[in-house]
C-alpha cells in the first residue's frame, strides 16, 4: 500500500517530459514511458550509406553514429534535471542535408596557389558558374597569375569576377557558397577566412593528400547544379575558438581593418590591463610547441578552471574531430569522426611513458599557459598559420566555437570518411591469412 501511494505521488511530482519521452530524431521508432521503457528497435540498422548525390527522394539512413535516446529516469526516484541548455541531442548523420531558404548567387573559387595543374580546372569551373548566371569572387592575387593575366580567351570572364585580398576585404555576407580546388590546404585556408558563419563548402580533389576533398572533377557540372539546387548532405565540422591573450611589451601592433599583424578576427588591445587579446576560428588543430629551442616544452593544461596536467615534451596538440587525421594521428592519437562532439589532446613526444592522447566533451574550456619552471618560451600555430611566441604571463583559450564549417558530402558524412581512411590514410591496410583449402579441413574433421 505503501509502494503504490509511493507511486502516485511520484508520477504527479515527475513533469510529462520525464514521465514520457519520445525520441523526434528516430522519427517514432523508440518511446519509453516511466513505467515501460522499450529500448529496442522494431525496424533493423544499416550501415549502408545514403545514395550518391542526386536523388533526395528516398534514401537509407545511417544509424552508425546515432546513440539512442537516454531514459531520464533512473530508479524510482531519481531524474534529470531538464535545462534545454544543457542537453545534447545526437542528431543523425544521414539526416544532415543541405538545403537553402532562397537561392544562391555568389560562390567564392578557392584556388591551390602555384600549381599550373589547376589552371585549366579553374577556368572551366569559373565559366560554368558565369553561365549559370553566378556572381564569382576570387582572391585578387589568383589572378595575378601569368598564366591566367596572359590568356587572352579567358579575358572576357576574368573582367566579370569579383575579387579581394585577405586580411583586407571582410567578404563572409557575400558568399553563398565556396567551391575549393586543390587538397585539404584550400579547406582550411576558406575556414581562416570565416572568422563567423561560414557558408558550405564543396571541396574538389585536385591536390596532394585529398582527405577532406571528396569530390573529384570529371562531372563538376552535374554535381555543382545538385549542390546549387540544395541537393546534397552535409557534415557540420566543428570548429574551435581560439582566444590567445598576451602581455604588450612595450611594442604596439598594427592593426589594418580591424585586423591585427598576425591576421586575426577581432584584434584588441586592452591598455588599462596591457593586455593583448586576438581571437581565431580553427578548423584541425592549436599547436603549441618548443619551437626552435633545445629544451623541452612546459605548459600547464587547465580545464574549466582546474590544472589538470602539466605538458613536459616537445609540444601538445589541441584538435578538432576533424584535425584528429591529421598531426594528432601522427602523433599518436585515435581518429575520430567529425560528428562526434569532442576535444582532443595529444602531447608530442611526452617526457613520460603514461601520457596518452584524451578526449574531452565539446564545450569545455581549455587554457594553456606556460609553467612558471618553464625554461624557455613556447610557439603556437592555428591550423598551421599565424604561428608566434608564447612567453610567462600569456594565455590561450580554447574551446568549441559556435559556428562549424559545413562540408558537402558525396555520398553521406559516414561513407564519405570511411573512404577517405582508405584511400588517404590506407587505414588497416594489410595481407590477409590465407584460408584453409577444403581437403586440409576435411583431413582434420576425419582425424
Amino acid at each position: 500500500m505503501e509502494m503504490e501511494q509511493e507511486k502516485m505521488t511520484m508520477n504527479k511530482e515527475l513533469s510529462p517530459d520525464a514521465a514520457a519521452y519520445c525520441c523526434s530524431a528516430c522519427h517514432g521508432d523508440e518511446t519509453w514511458s516511466y513505467n515501460h521503457p522499450i529500448r529496442g528497435r522494431a525496424k533493423s540498422r544499416s550501415l549502408s550509406a545514403s545514395p550518391a548525390l542526386g536523388s533526395t527522394k528516398e534514401f537509407r539512413r545511417t544509424r552508425s553514429l546515432h546513440g539512442p535516446c537516454p531514459v531520464t529516469t533512473f530508479g524510482p526516484k531519481a531524474c534529470v534535471l531538464q535545462n534545454p541548455q544543457t542537453i545534447m541531442h545526437i542528431q543523425d548523420p544521414a539526416s544532415q542535408r543541405l538545403t537553402w531558404n532562397k537561392s544562391p548567387k555568389s560562390v567564392l573559387v578557392i584556388k591551390k596557389m602555384r600549381d599550373a595543374s589547376l589552371l585549366q580546372p579553374f577556368k572551366e569551373l569559373c565559366t560554368h558558374l558565369m553561365e549559370e548566371n553566378m556572381i564569382v569572387y576570387v582572391e585578387k592575387k589568383v589572378l595575378e597569375d601569368p598564366a591566367i593575366a596572359s590568356d587572352e580567351s579567358f579575358g572576357a570572364v576574368k573582367k566579370k569576377f569579383c575579387t579581394f585580398r585577405e586580411d583586407y576585404d571582410d567578404i563572409s555576407n557575400q558568399i553563398d557558397f565556396i567551391i575549393c580546388l586543390g587538397g585539404d590546404g584550400t579547406l582550411l585556408y576558406a575556414s581562416s577566412l570565416f572568422q563567423g558563419s561560414v557558408p558550405p563548402v564543396m571541396a574538389f580533389h585536385l591536390g596532394s593528400l585529398g582527405f577532406l576533398t571528396p569530390f573529384s572533377f570529371e562531372n563538376f557540372q552535374s554535381q555543382v547544379t545538385q549542390v546549387i539546387e540544395g541537393n546534397a548532405a552535409v557534415v557540420l565540422r566543428s570548429r574551435l575558438k581560439v582566444r590567445v591573450v598576451k602581455e604588450l611589451r612595450g611594442k604596439k601592433t598594427a592593426v589594418h581593418n580591424g585586423l591585427g599583424e598576425n591576421g586575426s578576427q577581432a584584434a584588441g588591445l586592452d591598455m588599462d590591463v596591457g593586455k593583448q587579446a586576438m581571437q581565431y576560428q580553427v578548423l584541425n588543430e592549436v599547436v603549441i610547441d618548443r619551437g626552435p629551442s633545445s629544451y623541452l616544452s612546459n605548459v600547464d593544461v587547465y580545464l574549466d578552471g582546474h590544472l589538470i596536467t602539466t605538458v613536459q615534451g616537445d609540444g601538445v596538440i589541441v584538435s578538432t574531430p576533424t584535425g584528429s587525421t591529421a598531426y594528432a594521428a601522427a602523433a599518436g592519437a585515435s581518429m575520430i569522426h567529425p560528428n562526434v562532439p569532442a576535444i582532443m589532446i595529444t602531447p608530442i613526444c611526452p617526457h613520460s611513458l603514461s601520457f596518452r592522447p584524451i578526449v574531452v566533451p565539446a564545450g569545455v574550456e581549455l587554457k594553456i599557459m606556460l609553467s612558471p619552471e618553464a625554461r624557455n618560451t613556447a610557439w603556437v600555430s592555428f591550423d598551421g598559420r599565424k604561428r608566434q611566441e608564447i612567453r610567462h604571463g600569456d594565455s590561450i583559450s580554447i574551446t568549441t566555437s559556435c559556428y562549424p564549417l559545413p562540408s558537402i558530402c558525396v555520398r553521406d558524412p559516414v561513407s564519405d570518411w570511411f573512404e577517405s581512411l582508405a584511400q588517404c590514410l590506407h587505414w588497416n591496410v594489410r595481407k590477409k591469412q590465407a584460408h584453409f583449402e577444403e581437403e586440409e579441413e576435411e583431413e582434420e574433421e576425419e582425424g
